[in-house]
């Protein structure tokens, strides 16, 4: 039984359970009289029946791999079980690979571990199985019983749910944690290889390094200056294509357009958030970028194919709603009261908006912005189909250039080993990448506190 049909069958016997209890509840009800709501009878006995048997299933995801790992390494060739753990980690993917079919140089020494890893995958998908289903239906049972009328299962199902929510909040702290902490080591290991002074001052960017130390290039230049310069760049050509026309087209929405304009004309601009990326990037590489080339070779500008300015042009278009959409709230958020103030003392619609709507709106605004800017450092497909991979240190937008993401992607393509100074540089990139984002939200939540007002 795979994980949805497992999935599929628990949901169906919590929906059961909830019946089951309710029902209960409900006959009880005829003789005495209740603490709760039969629904909250059937919450209680659905959580009873579910959570205990999610667990398990949870816990049993978590290990199942390594175990089966572990057992399998026993029915490796001899040769392959002194290797390197990193070695082995290959090693056991290929037996994963060659196991599901999907492995297209099919190893005969590892055919005998495929086949013990087949088996034991069987083995552990049946008792997850049997394990899971028993524990649901222990916990129906169990929740069945306990369904009494004196039982308060309104303030049982919330002090369950309430700690559900704890969980949650708590795991998904825990995993920014982790993630952080995991970059921050491998951006460590990088930097005892390359020196910091060079990673942030160096003009030179080209990480290929070779296998062998006597091939050509056997070692990388780190400097990680034109990345960044080209990030910038990309940035502030979108944010000056995106703030303009999204804080233009929020005030015609909010201020200008009549109910039925507004209902037509703000959907329509929220679409453009929907597009992948991709579609963007074709559209940039196929349409925008050939199209400045030709404007270029007609007023005698030198405009490479891929350049900076038609990744920002294409990227400041994709990132317009975050602007527009936002400040549009904001705006609608203003009290009419302080409106109608400015009304009465003789202002015209214009002088309201820029000295009455937009201070007060000032702090959704900025945060707006800063959002959409956090979006724009954060983009990939478009700079990689438009802006091609040089990392050229330039300030010409109409030369092809490069950004922190597209050099992670390219860095992690493919099947890397992680010791390396080349592989290890996307760990650093990201983190540079992370706290250049973190410092932007902090900049947005010091502005907002700042200047937000608050009204009655």
């Amino acid at each position: 039984m795979n994980l949805l049909t497992l999935t599929t069958a628990l949901l169906v016997l919590a929906a059961l359970a909830y019946r089951v209890g309710q029902r209960r509840a409900l006959r009880l009800r005829t003789d005495q009289r209740l603490a709760a709501l039969p629904s909250h009878y059937g919450a209680y006995v659905a959580l009873w029946c579910g959570l205990p048997a999610a667990a398990l299933l949870v816990l049993w995801l978590i290990g199942e791999s390594q175990i089966v790992r572990l057992l399998v390494v026993g029915a490796l060739p001899a040769e392959s079980q002194g290797l390197a753990p990193a070695q082995l980690d290959l090693v056991l993917d290929e037996v994963a690979r060659i196991a599901a079919g999907t492995n297209l140089f099919e190893d005969d020494s590892l055919a005998a571990a495929a086949a013990r890893y087949s088996a034991l995958r069987g083995i552990s998908d049946l008792a997850k199985a049997v394990v899971v289903m028993a524990a649901a239906v222990a916990g129906l049972v169990a929740g069945q019983h306990l369904v009494v009328a004196r039982l308060r299962a309104r303030d049982a199902v919330e002090r369950l749910v309430r700690g559900a929510l704890m969980a949650a909040s708590t795991m998904a702290i825990l995993g920014t944690i982790g993630i952080v902490a995991s970059m921050l080591l491998e951006t460590i290991r990088f930097f005892q290889q390359v020196s910091p002074l060079a990673f942030f001052t160096g003009l030179e960017w080209s990480p290929q390094t070779a296998i062998r130390a006597d091939q050509v290039g056997s070692s990388g230049a780190f400097g990680a200056i034109p990345v960044f310069a080209g990030t910038a760049m990309i940035t502030l050509i979108a944010m000056i294509v995106a703030v303009p026309i999204g804080l233009m087209a929020a005030i015609h929405t909010a201020e200008y357009a009549s109910p039925r304009a507004r209902a037509i004309i703000k959907p329509l601009l929220e679409v453009l958030a929907g597009i992948p990326t991709v579609v963007y990037g074709f559209f940039a590489a196929l349409t925008v970028g050939p199209t400045l080339r030709r404007l270029g070779d007609t007023i005698g500008l030198d405009v490479a194919s891929e350049s900076a300015l038609a990744a920002g042009l294409v990227m400041g278009v994709m990132i317009i709603p975050f602007v527009s959409s936002l400040s549009d709230d904001v705006i609608n958020a203003v009290p009419q009261a302080l409106r109608d103030g400015a009304y009465a003392l003789g202002s015209t619609q214009s002088e309201v908006i820029v000295r009455v709507v937009l201070p007060a709106a000032l702090h959704g605004i900025v945060g707006a912005v800063l959002l959409a800017v956090s979006r724009a450092i954060g983009e990939t497909m478009i700079v990689v189909m438009a802006a091609g991979l040089a990392a050229n240190l330039s300030a010409n937008p109409l030369q092809a250039t490069t950004t922190v993401t597209v050099q992670i992607a390219t860095l992690l393509v493919g099947d890397q080993v992680f010791d390396s100074a080349k592989t290890l540089a996307a760990f650093a990139l990201g983190m540079v990448l992370f706290m250049a984002t973190l410092g932007l939200n902090i900049i947005a939540l010091r502005v907002v506190t700042r200047y937000r007002q608050a009204y009655e």
